[in-house]
């Protein structure tokens, strides 16, 4: 836990919008969650378990300091990442 609180505060981190510290696949989950996809969904895409896309849920939450979907989904809407399909 400290040690993931070290990493996220690094100077390398000031300036950028929280979902630019997010691995690749973060940051697809957290665009298809906030577009309306379902984990079973999101699963299906990418050929992973339920459980799989449930845990880059919680860590897209957690690093992004995030308690809900609802928080995620107006965060990615501020910042343009909604996807339309």
């Amino acid at each position: 836990s400290l040690a993931e609180t070290l990493i996220f505060s690094t100077d390398k981190n000031i300036g950028k919008d929280l979902h630019e510290v997010l691995s690749e696949r973060e940051f697809q989950v957290l665009c298809l969650l906030a577009s309306g996809h379902s984990l079973t969904q999101i699963a299906e895409k990418f050929s992973l378990s339920v459980k799989t896309i449930s845990t880059y849920r919680s860590r897209i939450l957690e690093k992004m300091n995030l308690k809900s979907n609802v928080e995620l989904t107006h965060y990615a809407i501020k910042h343009k990442l909604v996807i339309n399909n």
